[in-house]
């Protein structure tokens, strides 16, 4: 699997003659953003509605936490209907695999639902692949907009990438070694989408809300 988490180019790495100082400005810059959004999970503290027993939604945000701030809207959304849900930045994908495969194995969560934007969306395969290999599938993955090719493998249920194609979104490949439903949509016709608002688009977020609520409480999809 090829994917990769240098994204959105932020810090360029070219000396410009004349202007050392502004390399240390920069370096400042950045940890005061890094201060500003920790990279920590949040986890959420509503009890699960009776109808999503069992059911955990892990939502990733992209580079440094700016770029995803919808993934919060969604995490509200859920949490008001009683669907327990971590946040955290996608850095952290490997350590919150393990973490959801310690729950899945403990009985506390039953179904294992992945949402994540821009470099969340581009370390969803992997997340996938560490959790089948750990014993935990995943029921449902959701990807926004990934800015990388990645291919995918491992036991999922279904694997959704919405991706601007219009723009940097790129579809996710199929391996012979996927056992799982793997769609790629092009959402480039929904009015006002592109990489940095897909998260945060009402009807991008109803339709991942939609795809949640039919395998959280059983009810007829709704993304399209």
């Amino acid at each position: 699997m090829k994917s990769s988490s240098a994204h959105h180019g932020f810090v360029s790495g070219r000396r410009l003659s004349g202007r050392w100082w502004l390399r240390p400005l920069r370096v400042v810059a950045v940890a005061l953003l890094l201060l500003a959004f920790p990279l920590g999970a949040a986890k959420a503290v509503v009890p699960p509605s009776p109808g999503a027993s069992g059911v955990h939604v892990y939502l990733l945000r992209g580079v440094l936490n700016i770029f995803s701030l919808g993934l919060d809207d969604i995490a509200a959304k859920l949490q008001a209907q009683g669907i327990p849900v971590t946040v955290t930045n996608y850095l952290g994908w490997a350590a919150l695999a393990d973490e959801a495969a310690a729950e899945y194995r403990s009985g506390r969560v039953r179904t294992i639902i992945l949402v994540g934007h821009s470099s969340g969306a581009t370390v969803l395969p992997d997340m996938v692949e560490r959790l089948d290999q750990l014993g935990a599938p995943v029921k449902l993955a959701i990807g926004l907009d990934s800015v990388f090719r990645t291919s995918l493998q491992g036991r999922v249920g279904r694997y959704i990438n919405f991706y601007v194609a219009n723009g940097n979104g790129e579809p996710v490949a199929r391996t012979s070694r996927l056992h799982g439903t793997l769609e790629n949509v092009n959402v480039q016709n929904v009015p006002g989408v592109g990489h940095l608002t897909i998260d945060k688009n009402q009807v991008m977020q109803g339709k991942v809300i939609g795809e949640i609520d039919a395998v959280a409480f059983g009810r007829p999809s709704r993304s399209r």
